[in-house]
């Protein structure tokens, strides 16, 4: 089969006899198809210039020419322009073209007229494909970078989902941003539509569907309750009028990192009240810490350990639950199918251990931040997105920072890391799962020091 690629500039009279002596070739003979580019004249030199360095290739006028090599796999053939096209028509075939220049220039309007419309239904159409507006703050941030890649991959949002990624930060980042976007864009992602940056405080969020807020550059690795609060709480007034105010109405808010989790999400709901029901706290980092420590005990991957339950404070003072926690494809003299599990807590025979390292070791990972990097927290961010838009995996308990609304014997009004299961779009809390009452001691310590925290932010807050 013989296949030719005719491209020109859409007003061009010579493409259109071109045009014209093609048309009628491929319409008589079985074996000859061709191929139609056109471009609008003020891109047409700039667009024969690249095909023609990226073919090495010599040709300056319109229309030019190719054959495609189907049958070798290797670069097109350039036969030339309008009159070399002629000559091979005549020659290979004994058909010429009696068109005449007025029919030519004729035909040429036409095209650009064609060509145009073309290019404007093709942007309507675009316009009917709203993209997912994601906005990133604090996206000079290390878990950004990290997450940028997971967010383009389509595995979070759907391989149908287009998204537009807004990077925002302060105006000292921008340079940094701005070689962000460009790395962003040589992912050449199917599904983002396109990547921006924004450090003017007052446009923040505009029209957002998602809202990632990450750890502000400025974080250290530990702070004081008070340092926290004095610093995040005019913070978190600005971002909250400011969703408010230019987010759309079902925007989703998602709190990561590993300073102060919990804080931040109450003083966000704190200031953005509409949209309050849809902020949540990502506490799947601290999971991804303790199935590693665990793993590493039972010598298996931490993939295989499901079921840990983290119990209120996501970067500070948790209860972290191994009752429901189940191990598969454990090698042991008991094997399964892939579905087959054990009980965590009897593969684990130093119980001294689950009471003391194990709980020492994940308390000072969770309290300094130590070890929790970009990687760790862009996971766990993407992957409680991901759970968020299309659910959880069937019969797995997921951990969740959210408003507590008293189940469990939690008081009601405070952010509070619990067992859930996402589905439909939301988070159902699984209040019935059997044998996890919380010793009132542990409730106690967990939620003493929970209330005077916010006791504590109520009274900054009014300020």
């Amino acid at each position: 089969m013989v296949k030719f690629v005719i491209a020109g500039r859409a007003d061009c009279p010579y493409y259109a006899k071109t045009e014209l002596l093609a048309d009628y070739l491929q319409k008589n003979l079985p074996d000859f198809r061709i191929h139609k580019i056109t471009q609008r004249p003020e891109v047409w030199e700039d667009w024969l210039k690249d095909v023609c360095e990226k073919n090495k290739w010599s040709h300056k006028n319109s229309p030019i020419i190719w054959r495609e090599l189907l049958d070798r796999g290797g670069k097109g053939l350039l036969l030339g322009g309008y009159n070399e096209f002629l000559e091979h028509a005549q020659l290979y075939y004994d058909v010429t073209s009696s068109m005449t220049t007025e029919l030519m220039m004729v035909i040429a309007q036409e095209n650009l007229g064609a060509h145009i419309e073309k290019e404007q239904e093709e942007e309507a159409l675009k316009t009917c494909i709203n993209p997912l507006q994601v906005w990133i703050t604090s996206a000079s941030a290390p878990a950004c970078y990290n997450l940028i890649p997971i967010l383009t991959s389509g595995e979070v949002f759907g391989m149908h989902t287009e998204i537009s990624i807004t990077l925002f930060d302060n105006k000292q980042a921008e340079e940094y941003l701005k070689s962000l976007v460009v790395e962003t864009q040589n992912l050449a992602s199917p599904v983002l539509r396109s990547v921006s940056i924004c450090t003017k405080v007052e446009e923040a969020f505009c029209q957002a569907h998602v809202i990632v807020v990450l750890d502000e550059s400025t974080d250290k690795e530990v702070s004081t309750l008070e340092d926290c609060l004095r610093s995040r709480v005019p913070l978190c007034r600005l971002y909250g009028y400011l969703i408010e105010k230019n987010a759309h109405e079902s925007v989703r808010v998602i709190v990561g990192g590993k300073t102060f989790v919990n804080l931040k999400t109450v003083l966000l709901m704190r200031f953005a009240p509409r949209i309050a029901h849809n902020i949540i706290a990502v506490a799947l980092g601290v999971e991804g810490e303790a199935k590693a420590i665990l793993a590493r005990k039972l010598k298996t991957a931490p993939s295989y350990i499901k079921d840990v339950i983290i119990w209120d404070n996501i970067s500070g003072n948790n209860y972290v639950d191994l009752r429901k926690t189940r191990v598969y494809r454990y090698e042991s003299a008991i094997w399964g199918p892939l579905r087959y599990s054990r009980p965590l807590l009897n593969l684990i025979f130093d119980s001294e251990w689950v009471k003391r390292e194990f709980v020492a070791t994940l308390k000072n990972l969770t309290a300094t931040g130590r070890q929790f990097g970009g990687i760790l927290a862009a996971h766990s961010i993407a992957t409680t997105l991901k759970y968020w838009y299309h659910g959880s995996p069937p019969g797995e308990i997921v951990s969740l920072g959210i408003l507590s609304e008293g189940q469990f014997g939690i008081p009601k009004g405070i952010i509070f890391s619990m067992p859930v299961k996402f589905e439909n779009g939301t988070w159902v809390v699984l209040t019935d799962l059997k044998d996890i009452e919380i010793s009132e001691q542990i409730m106690t310590r967990m939620t003493n020091k929970n209330l005077h925290t916010f006791v504590d932010l109520w009274s900054l807050a009014k300020y």
